[in-house]
């Protein structure tokens, strides 16, 4: 009985904790892979157990009550502690296996990393992969994340990262828009044209549009009356002869290949290395986490091989 009691507390804690960190019991249930009932009705009893409420629940939000607040980093430090026995015991084997949760910003979730899961999971047969595409900054520890790859200079950080290979902007647009309006020969020219702009999700700056001029990089923001947020959205605005746009190519070379989208301003184009993979230190063992970001990093220097010899 006693150690039914001790095992009911331990999940428990770990729903508490996870719900605690991401504000509602359908988010930690999802990060648990259990139903949302039974995160709640772990709770329930973990508070009955401990004598206090731990959650102030209202139709639309779920706040941490004082003693919750007390308890719910001692519960995280738990939590963290038991995946780490996990991932302990997960680098003792040679062979990747077990879940892999990623998350990853959308361009790079739909344009990298999901064409690349098929021969990943064929060669990893007992890796589960877990893909989660949103270009929120997300508590990787709190969500039970294994890797985050993000695309942008991220703030400091206790998360191992690593670099991944360069990725390329350039100007696009249709040709069908260049035949009515010309083709620009300078980033100057862009006055004279409609263009669209990126902004992102996770800050709600617009993109600079950086250019290689004279040897030097500068940043500009063009005049525009069209921004969006989602980078494949601006690729189809383009398609459609909306105008002229900065993406990166891995983004838009579907598109070139269909003759939907050529490259403006090439000869200016700019490089970036800013696409990075974040981890926990307790995932720097972890053979499916070793093996994820092998695979990784040669489909991205593949793509810049194959947009290099086109």
């Amino acid at each position: 009985m006693k150690e039914q009691m001790a095992l009911e507390r331990l999940t428990g804690l770990a729903a508490f904790a996870r719900a605690g960190s991401l504000g509602s019991f359908t988010a930690a249930a999802h990060a648990l892979s259990i139903s949302p009932s039974a995160v709640s009705k772990s709770v329930q009893r973990l508070e009955k157990q401990l004598g206090v409420s731990l959650f102030t629940r209202t139709t639309r939000s779920l706040t941490l009550t004082p003693e919750g607040r007390d308890l719910h980093e001692r519960a995280v430090s738990l939590l963290r502690d038991a995946e780490e026995i996990g991932q302990t015991a997960l680098a003792a084997r040679t062979e990747p296996s077990g879940p892999l949760r990623i998350t990853a910003s959308l361009p790079i979730g739909m344009h990298v990393i999901a064409p690349m899961l098929p021969a990943f999971c064929q060669e990893h047969p007992k890796v589960s992969v877990d893909l989660r595409l949103n270009d929120h900054l997300v508590d990787l520890v709190g969500e039970g994340i294994d890797v985050a790859v993000r695309i942008g200079e991220l703030p400091d950080t206790r998360l191992v990262s690593r670099r991944l290979a360069p990725h390329r902007l350039c100007c696009f647009a249709s040709p069908a828009y260049l035949a009515t309006r010309g083709t620009p020969q300078h980033p100057n020219d862009l006055a004279e044209h409609a263009t669209v702009l990126l902004r992102y999700q996770s800050t709600g700056q617009v993109l600079r549009w950086p250019f290689r001029i004279a040897g030097r990089v500068a940043e500009r923001t063009p005049d525009s009356s069209l921004s969006l947020d989602v980078s494949e959205a601006i690729v189809a605005v383009l398609a459609a002869g909306g105008g002229i746009g900065m993406a990166a190519t891995f983004v838009t070379a579907p598109y070139v290949a269909r003759g939907e989208l050529v490259p403006v301003l090439a000869d200016f184009a700019v490089e970036r290395d800013n696409v990075t993979a974040l981890w926990p230190e307790s995932r720097r063992t972890n053979p499916a986490v070793r093996a994820f970001l092998t695979a990784l990093q040669a489909s991205f220097r593949e793509r810049m091989r194959q947009l290099d010899t086109e």
